[in-house]
């Protein structure tokens, strides 16, 4: 115990003294603390964990997006383009964090620029799939609300802006806050040895910290709202359909699988708050910490986006039927040329 503990505090005097003079003394403390907690406790087995994850996503979604995207039938419906868009959000986001553990990991002094730009993307491209997978609940009801009009109400050209607006809207807290870090806190350009999203919010002072905590809360609350309300009114339209009578019946299975879902995309979220309200106060890291924000990071994060494209080839008859044609196709193919 005594060596690990003198390995662990050589290691961080090592590190302190080598980004002292290149970072801002706050935040270069806080991202050597961590890299030594993770290295003396053995967090790095994390990335075991994160790469399983993101290759069983990987595997399918590709070919999911592709096959909504090459097919007229497909790619002319709402649903599927929200579903396309939901997919692409995924795959970058999983891309970035899956770089992001890595160089966390072996603690690479990531170029400042790169670091602030990985720190965007994965705030927005995490916001992006919240705020489809909302929109998606929206288009459920206007189709079950009004049938005759949905068409007219969210055509495939309106859907298409629609969802350029929500990358636009996504990327509006991230980008704001790195004016923040670059005009307001004068952050010095240099390297850091742990690129977190945690840490560089942890440089605002209280006043910005409250605002983040706001918008945060407001929009969590919002996308909550929504889907809650949406769902209370879809029961309410359906309910003498007598599609809910069967305990097992489409309806009912459908909805507990996009609750399910929804709940694991929001649940990182919050945990991702809670994070911030105890980092915030006090400098000092503890073990717990950067428990927490590691699983949050390489498990509970990657959860849900393993299970989407799986749920999504079960749930949409036409995209398992599409899908099947295309591998049914490439099989006799491949027979006919082995032939």
């Amino acid at each position: 115990m005594e060596e690990s503990s003198l390995a662990g505090d050589r290691f961080r005097s090592e590190c302190t003294s080598a980004t002292l003079s290149m970072s801002p003394p706050l935040l270069v403390n806080i991202s050597v603390e961590w890299l030594s907690i993770m290295k003396n406790r053995h967090m790095d087995l994390f990335l075991i964990p994160t790469v399983l994850l993101t290759s069983c996503t990987m595997l399918v979604n590709p070919v999911l997006f592709l096959g909504i995207l090459c097919f007229p039938s497909l790619r002319q419906e709402t649903r599927y383009l929200l579903l396309a868009n939901t997919l692409f959000a995924d795959m970058l986001f999983l891309t970035i964090n899956l770089a992001v553990v890595s160089c966390n990991k072996v603690g690479m002094f990531l170029p400042h620029m790169l670091c602030e730009f990985m720190m965007v993307s994965t705030v927005t491209t995490y916001s992006c799939s919240v705020l489809t997978l909302t929109l998606m609940v929206i288009d459920t009801y206007v189709a079950v609300r009004w049938p005759l009009r949905y068409n007219e109400i969210l055509p495939a050209s309106r859907a298409r802006k629609i969802i350029i607006s929500l990358w636009v809207v996504a990327s509006l807290c991230p980008v704001s806050l790195l004016v923040m870090f670059e005009l307001v806190m004068e952050n010095s350009q240099q390297k850091r040895p742990v690129c977190l999203v945690l840490i560089a919010l942890f440089s605002l002072d209280q006043k910005m910290k409250i605002g983040v905590h706001l918008y945060f809360i407001f929009a969590v609350s919002l996308c909550t709202a929504l889907i809650v309300y949406c769902y209370i009114r879809l029961y309410i339209i359906t309910k003498t359909s007598g599609i809910w009578r069967s305990r097992y019946s489409r309806a009912r299975m459908t909805l507990l699988a996009h609750t399910l879902l929804l709940m694991m995309y929001f649940i990182p979220a919050l945990v991702f708050a809670v994070e911030l309200a105890l980092l915030k106060q006090d400098a000092t890291l503890s073990d717990v910490g950067v428990w927490i924000d590691l699983v949050n990071m390489c498990v509970l994060m990657l959860l849900p986006r393993s299970f989407t494209p799986y749920l999504y080839i079960l749930r949409y008859r036409e995209i398992y039927k599409t899908l099947q044609q295309v591998l049914w196709k490439k099989r006799r193919l491949s027979q006919i040329s082995a032939a």
